[in-house]
């Protein structure tokens, strides 16, 4: 049984899991482009998946921890495999995507794929300050 999980770090602690990539500092995130539009959108959206997958390394990070994950079923281990950015809704939804892709592709495994956080407000944070706000 292979479960891939988003979510966001800004909801909390990351969930329990054999794997957990922290998305924040090597994907681009489609937040910061305020010019593409795509703040509110997600990374089911195939405009955000092709611009954070289009980060230079990302497709080899979602390959590693498919193989990763796929050594673990080999071992008749379950795995859980959890991929987080700041607010759950763009590179951590993307990624994760992508790594249930190449296991269902490659892999042939079955996959549950679980969003944790992608239905919450997006979370802003100001960089000049701790403090937050949420937007709809």
């Amino acid at each position: 049984m292979i479960t891939v999980l988003s979510f966001g770090y800004l909801h909390g602690p990351a969930p329990e899991a054999e794997l957990t990539i922290d998305t924040r500092r090597f994907l681009r995130d489609p937040a910061r482009v305020r010019s593409a539009g795509l703040l509110d959108s997600t990374g089911l959206n195939q405009v955000v998946r092709d611009m954070v997958m289009n980060t230079p390394g990302a497709r080899d990070a979602a390959t590693t921890a498919a193989d990763f994950t796929a050594a673990l079923v080999e071992s008749g281990k379950p795995a859980v495999v959890a991929v987080g950015c700041a607010g759950g809704r763009h590179r951590s939804v993307a990624l994760a995507e992508e790594i249930a892709k190449q296991l269902r592709e490659v892999w042939d495994y079955p996959v549950t794929v679980r969003h944790l956080h992608i239905h919450l407000p997006r979370v802003l944070r100001d960089t000049t300050s701790e403090t937050h706000s949420t937007g709809a």
